[in-house]
């Protein structure tokens, strides 16, 4: 239905190009929805996921431009800063017992800070060719687009058909129950933090090739749309409801609906207000979905 207004709107925004504009944009943060859907069934947030991205996406930028590091290692690099970011967030919620939202914004907040200083605040940019290949073409599909879809692949088989993913689930349904029949409740919630970090490590490499540059202000906002991805497409955010399908549509209804705004050329301070209420909608639709189910 939302293509179909978008359409209706703008002449343009069916174009190959701007669809194929709009495959690349989803890409990025339906990768940090991902994981910040993970997070969220087992009933924690992460506020951290836009920073995490920044970074590592540095990292990986200042190893290639600065360092003189070969292309993958400098990725591995870049990934890596984001999976340590995701376990000191899992160690600190786990078994620091720290809140969820309390530990991820103080990992937000070294995360960013943590850019600035390695950066010095300023764009590393002009990256090699076959850096930049990572947000080329496969045929008329975005290689961004490629990606992200394995990895929502490899994420959904392993919440549907893996025990990780059966507790994930009971982790965010009945924490005190899992517990109690005994699973281990910290490890789940360990490995959840990592996903979501290497999630956002991921798009932040990818971030990096799509703009030919990494910027210290990258992710401002992201976790935003993330967390409003995966509760558009139906991830409870009291833990234990949701898929990773719908998170992606979910993901998919937040780019469409910037996109248009944009083709509409309608001011960026108007469209966090639109994207702020459609959260809000969704959170209560959910809601309200539920307690009719139960």
């Amino acid at each position: 239905m939302l293509v179909i207004v978008a359409a209706s709107l703008s002449p343009h925004f069916l174009t190959p190009m701007n669809i194929k504009n709009v495959l690349s944009q989803v890409s990025i943060i339906a990768i940090l929805a991902a994981g910040e859907a993970c997070v969220i069934l087992t009933g924690g947030i992460d506020l951290s996921v836009g920073a995490v991205l920044a970074i590592s996406g540095s990292v990986t930028a200042v190893l290639m431009k600065w360092a003189g590091v070969a292309i993958p290692l400098a990725v591995l690099g870049g990934l890596g800063v984001g999976v340590l970011a995701g376990a000191l967030n899992g160690l600190m919620v786990a078994w620091v017992r720290i809140p969820s939202f309390i530990a991820t914004l103080a990992m937000m907040a070294v995360a960013r800070g943590g850019t600035l200083v390695l950066t010095n605040g300023r764009p590393v940019s002009g990256f090699l060719k076959s850096f930049r290949a990572i947000a080329g073409y496969a045929g008329p599909l975005p290689l961004l687009f490629l990606i992200t879809f394995g990895v929502y692949v490899l994420w959904q088989l392993a919440l549907s058909h893996t025990r990780f993913g059966r507790y994930v689930y009971a982790v965010g349904g009945n924490e005190t129950g899992t517990r109690f029949v005994g699973v281990n409740v910290r490890r789940v919630k360990l490995l959840v933090f990592i996903l979501a970090g290497l999630c956002a490590a991921i798009g932040g490499v990818m971030l990096d090739a799509r703009l030919n540059a990494a910027y210290p202000t990258a992710g401002e906002g992201y976790e935003l749309d993330a967390i409003a991805a995966a509760v558009l497409g139906g991830v409870s955010l009291s833990g234990g409801v949701g898929s990773l399908v719908g998170t992606f549509f979910g993901a998919l209804v937040m780019t469409v609906l910037g996109n248009i705004l944009n083709l509409l050329k309608v001011g960026a301070f108007y469209q966090y207000i639109a994207k702020g209420l459609i959260l809000a909608v969704a959170a209560i639709s959910l809601s309200r979905g539920i307690k009719f189910a139960k």
